[in-house]
Formats: structure tokens, C-alpha cells, sequence
């Protein structure tokens, strides 16, 4: 596990993070570079929103095609047109702990945030996480509470079954899905393994899955990308020479290509010294489902 060709689709980034596939095109957060950026497989590459005071993490889309992008420290969930520019979806600074991180978007609009309980950049004290329902409307509910830092989520085909990776806690969390976006039946998923070369603790970033049910993770801290069936068994682990990957989707015209983000180091003051950040492509076998 470790050998396979891959390739460098963009570089020059300050941080990427929270790519998602759409219209044919991937679409990413550069978190410290305070922009949405989309580019296709051969990098051509374009701005589509900037944030000038805020750090973009998650992206989705509304029913009606504007794009929602989290706003991590504001602590907002923000709304982006060509006509309008950026404007306050949900303000969700009364309920949330800490930075808002990733999230996805159903069908309906209905987004799901995760609130890492923590200042990501400023240490100090961890409280329990939270995934928070921010409907089409704006509105929101609390949908999951005591997650150990939710970061990635997904939403399988069929939107019954919401997965989050708890990156405190080594695992991927299941919920089932109602119609009104509620969430139950909480189980785990998957229980992550540690790879052999590197440290004992596998904490999940961005995931994505595959149409076996396998959950592709990134892990900035083992410095790889591997793939986890239901369980946690990893059948695949992949590295970037000298990179961390912190997140992770399958797009292309198949959805047989892993797109990575990966960068030099994720804390903010290192990251900001040089644009080490790049989007990297593996070819896989099995195409990607659900949402990312």
C-alpha cells in the first residue's frame, strides 16, 4: 500500500480544505488564503467568492444553486450569488462552542455544520462538539451533540444515513436520517486503525465514500489518505511526499479519482509563510457515491 501514480492538479495554495465535486469541476476552500476557488482536472483554476474576514472550511449548495460556505470563526453560515456576493444564511454564533468547520448540504438545503467545540487555531479548552441543522430557510436545530470535534461529513445516496468523522475520538459515527432532517440511532461506522508507520491514532479530517460503503479519510496526523470499510478494516493508505492531506473527495467524470488537499503543516502561522498547499489526484477503482 503506498505505491501508485499520482499527480499534481494544482499547487501554489495556502491551505485546501473542504473540496466537493460539482458540475464537473472541483470546488475547495483555500482556508488561509480566504477564498472558494473551483478548478478542473487539468488546473484551470478560478476564484469564485473570497472572505476577506473570515476563513471559508465547508462548501454546498442550495436547491436553487447559490453556494452556502462556512464562515469558521464568525461562526456563520454564509450565502454566495454572482448578484448578491456573500450574505448571512444563519448566524450560529449563539449555539456554537468553537470554529465552525465542514459540512454538507442535502437535497433539500438542509446543511449540517460541524461545531468543533474548540478554537482550531487557539488551543485551550475542548468542550463536546456538535453537528448543527441549518435549514433552507436559515433556520436551525442542534442535530447531534457530544462529538468529539466533528470535521468531515457525508450523506449516502439514498440521505437516510448521515456519517461524521469524530476526529478526537478515531472513529466515523453513523445517524439515520428523517425526512425532517432530524438524526438517530447513533452507532458506529467505522473505528480507524493507525498505520504501521506513524503514530497510534488515526483521527479522521475530510472523508468521502465509495459506492462498497468504504469511507476514504485523510489523516494530518499519520500523514496519509487511507480507505476504511464499514468496521474500520483499511484495505488502502496512501502518501504525499512531504505533505499532510487533510481532506479528501471522489470526483472526476467516474468518480474513480481521489482528489486530495494537502499542504505543509495546518496551523495557521506556519501555513501563512509560504503557499505549500496542493490539490493531488490518485485514480482509484471504485467510484464515489453520496455527497461529497
Amino acid at each position: 500500500m503506498g505505491e501508485v501514480d499520482q499527480r499534481v492538479i494544482l499547487d501554489g495554495l495556502w491551505f485546501a480544505e473542504g473540496p466537493r465535486w460539482h458540475e464537473s469541476r472541483l470546488w475547495f476552500s483555500d482556508m488561509h488564503g480566504h477564498r472558494v476557488i473551483s478548478t478542473d482536472l487539468d488546473g484551470d483554476s478560478r476564484t469564485e467568492a473570497e472572505l476577506n474576514d473570515d476563513e471559508p472550511s465547508g462548501l454546498g449548495w442550495l436547491p436553487d444553486g447559490s453556494l452556502l460556505v462556512v464562515a469558521m470563526e464568525t461562526q456563520q453560515l454564509r450565502r454566495f450569488t454572482s448578484a448578491t456576493g456573500l450574505t448571512v444564511h444563519a448566524d450560529l454564533s449563539s449555539v456554537a462552542r468553537g470554529s465552525l468547520n465542514d459540512m454538507i448540504v442535502a437535497r433539500d438545503g438542509t446543511a449540517y455544520v460541524g461545531d468543533m467545540g474548540h478554537r482550531i487555531q487557539e488551543g485551550g479548552e475542548r468542550r463536546p462538539g456538535q453537528t448543527i441543522a441549518v435549514r433552507a430557510d436559515g433556520t436551525w436545530f442542534v442535530a447531534a451533540d457530544d462529538l468529539e470535534s466533528p470535521n468531515g461529513h457525508i450523506l449516502t445516496p439514498d440521505e437516510r444515513t448521515l456519517l461524521i468523522a469524530e476526529s478526537a475520538a478515531a472513529r466515523v459515527t453513523a445517524f439515520d436520517r428523517a425526512v425532517d432532517g432530524t438524526l438517530s440511532n447513533r452507532r458506529i461506522y467505522a473505528s480507524l486503525q493507525p498505520s504501521n508507520e506513524g503514530p497510534q491514532f488515526a483521527p479522521p479530517d475530510g472523508i468521502c465514500l465509495d459506492a462498497e460503503g468504504a469511507v476514504w479519510v485523510a489523516d494530518p496526523i499519520g500523514a496519509r489518505v487511507f480507505r476504511a470499510l464499514p468496521g474500520g478494516e483499511t484495505t488502502h493508505e496512501y502518501r504525499l511526499e512531504g505533505l499532510i492531506p487533510v481532506a479528501c473527495v471522489l470526483g472526476g467524470v467516474d468518480r474513480r479519482t481521489l482528489l486530495i488537499c494537502a499542504a505543509a503543516d495546518w496551523k495557521r502561522d506556519e501555513v501563512r509563510k509560504a503557499p505549500s498547499g496542493i490539490i493531488a489526484a490518485i485514480d482509484v477503482d471504485i467510484a464515489g457515491v453520496g455527497r461529497p
